[in-house]
């Protein structure tokens, strides 16, 4: 066996080598009641990561047996985040409701086996009759009904001739299980309510444990890779597919979820912060969705890298947003150029430069990435830099611009500072500084021995391209907590910080949606897909420079 393979291969590898299967064939089967978070790229990349590795077919398909939460518009936003994402599906795109007669076809086999019946218990009878986990269910009063009762009830379930909730489905297993899932489940249920695929067609639907396994074993699922919440409703799943005559039927197994900590990823909470306005859709920057992921500035390839890093086993752990950080930023490095922005403005005017002159200096792209190129960038006598960048009175270690300091501005001059300026409120507004000709940066400088202890980005005024850029922070509290002791969100009201009176380089107004930079000294950044305009752009801040996380050893 091939060291380094985690426990999915290995498994894999053992059906292959004992004929159990001869190829590997595997699904994502997501709900369209929502959109997609980080927890599902893993279950993509893995289902999608065995197919290929393994020289097999994935298939991607919607459990779509529950129309009362589905959309259309979360089928067509997961068909996106799993093409984002690199999955490719091909041909081979799915709907559980693709299945329903064959289903209900199932459902009748299974009657005529004496394995299933129709019940008249409510959902709160059915739940009552089970038991618990210290007790065993009781059997139901309707289960001793013959073949014959019950193939004529289910057919008039078909045909509407019931309420919702007056009658169900049961399969006959066994009510003493100390597995509740095998304790008679529910497989059908009576639900007048319009499908979004198969309209008004059916006014039956499948439960998920009975629909899911019928699916995989229609298509020829081989391993069914899903997380552990559903191990405890393996028996049940295998049940169906053996009781229901399949030759070769699939094999689920389980493996851990993605945890993050201090993370929003239920869907009943994205939908409420949602619904409530708090955040600007499911794919606002501040949620762990794919699809805000995306906005935000992520890559498929930062994403996988995460879900390479977290690892692929049976165990629950949990895992730091500032590893997801340090992935983007492994990614962004060496991809993406490194420009000039300055996001809290203040003036700085070069007092002994020439009025009315400019001239073009050339910077780097990328210092780690030749390839990227050099640029022109322009400088004049006023300029715009950060507010942080210049303090009147500093501490000890300041190594930026005060009164009589020198610093060097990036790919420029040194500059002296020698006054400033005040509004009527106190705040400095602008900065006066001299340069010396002699300290131009670059090849055949002048004077390249002296040597300065801080250097600052800067724009040039006449030609700086303003703009909005937004901040962003967790969107919960992380002191208090995800959750208050009510179970309620935690929200943290300064989760994103709009400055609209940012300066970056001019070409930067041709920037198109999902476009990445590095801001000098400020993070990673990227286009805003929902909000930017021609000419007017928004930067999202995709992640700051600095990190906390180390990679394990």
């Amino acid at each position: 066996m091939a060291e380094g393979k985690h426990f999915i291969e290995q498994e894999i590898d053992k059906d292959l080598a004992e004929g159990v299967y001869d190829t590997v064939h595997t699904r994502f089967p997501p709900e369209p009641n929502g959109f997609l978070h980080i927890g599902h790229a893993k279950s993509i990349l893995l289902n999608y990561g065995m197919a290929k590795e393994y020289g097999g077919k994935f298939n991607l398909r919607f459990d779509d047996t529950n129309p009362t939460k589905e959309k259309t518009e979360f089928v067509e936003s997961i068909e996106e985040d799993v093409r984002w994402l690199g999955a490719d599906w091909e041909d081979r795109l799915f709907f559980a409701s693709d299945y329903f007669d064959r289903m209900y076809e199932a459902a009748v086999t299974l009657i005529k086996k004496g394995k299933a019946y129709v019940s008249d218990l409510s959902a709160a009878e059915v739940k009552e009759y089970r038991g618990s986990l210290k007790e065993p269910g009781k059997e139901d009063p309707y289960s001793s009904r013959s073949v014959e009762e019950n193939l004529k009830l289910f057919e008039e379930m078909k045909e509407g001739k019931y309420a919702d909730g007056e009658k169900v489905l049961r399969a006959r297993i066994d009510m003493a299980s100390p597995n509740i899932n095998m304790r008679d489940p529910v497989i059908y249920r009576v639900a007048h309510i319009t499908h979004h695929n198969t309209g008004d067609k059916w006014c039956i639907y499948p439960m998920y444990d009975f629909a899911h396994p019928l699916e995989d074993a229609f298509e020829g699922i081989t391993h069914s890779l899903c997380t552990l919440e559903f191990e405890d409703h393996r028996p049940l799943y295998d049940w169906v597919v053996r009781e229901v005559g399949f030759e070769k039927p699939p094999r689920q197994i389980e493996f851990a979820k993605m945890y993050l900590n201090n993370v929003v990823t239920g869907k009943r909470y994205i939908k409420k912060l949602v619904e409530d306005g708090i955040v600007d859709g499911w794919d606002d920057p501040r949620l762990v969705t794919v699809s805000g992921l995306r906005r935000r500035g992520y890559t498929p390839e930062s994403i996988k890298m995460f879900v390479d890093l977290s690892g692929i086993s049976k165990a629950n752990s949990t895992s730091e947003m500032a590893m997801l950080e340090y992935c983007i930023r492994e990614d962004l490095k060496p991809k993406v150029k490194r420009v000039m922005a300055v996001l809290d403005p203040i003036k700085l005017v070069i007092d002994n430069y020439p009025e009315g002159q400019s001239e073009e200096l050339i910077a780097s792209n990328n210092p780690e990435n030749e390839e990227l190129g050099e640029r022109k960038v322009t400088f004049g006598r006023e300029l715009y830099i950060e507010r942080e960048d210049f303090m009147e009175e500093p501490p000890k270690k300041y190594f930026r611009l005060f009164p009589g300091n020198e610093v060097r501005l990036m790919n420029a001059y040194f500059v002296k500072c020698v006054s400033f300026e005040k509004d009527s409120e106190g705040k400095v507004t602008v900065v006066h500084c001299t340069y010396d000709p002699a300290t131009k940066q670059g090849p055949g400088a002048p004077d390249p021995s002296r040597k300065v202890k801080g250097t600052i980005h800067w724009i040039h005024a006449d030609t700086a391209l303003k703009c909005t850029a937004r901040l962003y922070e967790n969107i919960v509290d992380e002191e208090k907590g995800v959750y208050d002791e009510e179970g309620n969100l935690n929200l943290n009201p300064n989760s994103v910080k709009v400055m609209d009176s940012c300066y970056t380089e001019p070409f930067l107004k041709d920037a198109g949606p999902h476009t990445s930079f590095q801001f000098v000294r400020n993070g990673y950044f990227t286009v805003d897909s929902r909000d930017s305009k021609p000419g007017a752009p928004v930067f999202n801040r995709i992640v700051s420079l600095k990190s906390s996380f180390k990679l394990p050893q």
